[in-house]
């Protein structure tokens, strides 16, 4: 099934993923996000097959997530910024230890 998300910028940690993206407004933000967590588990359980006895309930991804729009203070170039300076820096935190 086709979406019509478009991935502007993402950056994926350890624990966690930023994604700014956009998506036509007949798809609320709890619902991107439905879909994002769906089609991304879907393929690393095909891939990594073993992962899923690992996992409990053989779930994937966390029941939270966080949601916000660009606006006026929040551009999209200081949330691709936060990003790429987020994925530097968790890089460095995790050479520690």
């Amino acid at each position: 099934m086709q979406y019509d998300f478009e991935i502007d910028t993402m950056g994926v940690m350890e624990d966690h993923a930023h994604i700014v993206l956009s998506a036509p407004s007949k798809y609320s933000p709890s619902t991107i996000v439905e879909v994002l967590k769906s089609i991304s588990s879907k393929k690393v359980f095909e891939e990594f097959r073993w992962l899923k006895k690992h996992l409990w309930a053989g779930e994937f991804w966390n029941d939270g997530y966080f949601v916000t729009t660009v606006r006026d203070k929040v551009t999209p170039e200081l949330i691709r910024r936060y990003i790429r300076y987020q994925h530097r820096e968790h890089k460095k935190q995790l050479k520690l230890f």
